[in-house]
């Protein structure tokens, strides 16, 4: 069985992400698309919320074979505990390449059986990042063209309930 693990912040997830997430699931026969849980950064939305965000793509898209759930610590050992055999990363800036190119180096010198998968974003979704979607929420601007409906009203509902200062 071919599996793959495609690790985000989603901090929300985007159009963006989930075409990511489309794409691989075409390729493997299971997916864990896994909310990492950094505790050195700081999250809008909480683990379940990010979860249940996420939860409603693969719902939309109907990803039979694709699995939500969070983690924390180190990815790699995360996909060993998967026993996945890659890490799905996308991309869509030489920024993003230069970090997940790290990654993947310091990944295989770790576990040299584990690949590192670059799939580079659509050009229409290239400037979709989870950060523009949170700017634009705050200043109460839709984001729906960047997002599925059901997410914009969770982020909607977490931004009403917590107002930026």
């Amino acid at each position: 069985m071919r599996i793959a693990v495609y690790p985000t912040s989603a901090n929300p997830p985007t159009f963006g992400h989930a075409d990511i997430l489309v794409r691989t699931s075409k390729q493997f026969d299971h997916v864990y698309w896994s909310a990492a849980m950094n505790v050195e950064k700081q999250y809008m939305f909480t683990e379940e919320v990010r979860l249940q965000m996420m939860n409603e793509y693969v719902t939309h898209y109907n990803l039979k074979n694709v699995t939500v759930e969070a983690f924390r610590g180190s990815t790699i050992r995360y996909v060993q505990q998967r026993k996945a055999q890659v890490i799905v990363k996308g991309l869509r800036s030489l920024e993003d390449f230069q970090g997940e190119f790290q990654q993947a180096v310091g990944n295989k010198g770790i576990d040299q059986e584990i690949e590192t998968f670059c799939l580079f974003g659509k050009p229409d979704l290239f400037a979709i990042s989870s950060t523009l979607v949170r700017e634009l929420a705050f200043m109460g601007e839709s984001i729906e063209a960047y997002v599925l409906p059901s997410v914009a009203e969770i982020v909607t509902k977490v931004i009403q309930s917590n107002p930026k200062t």
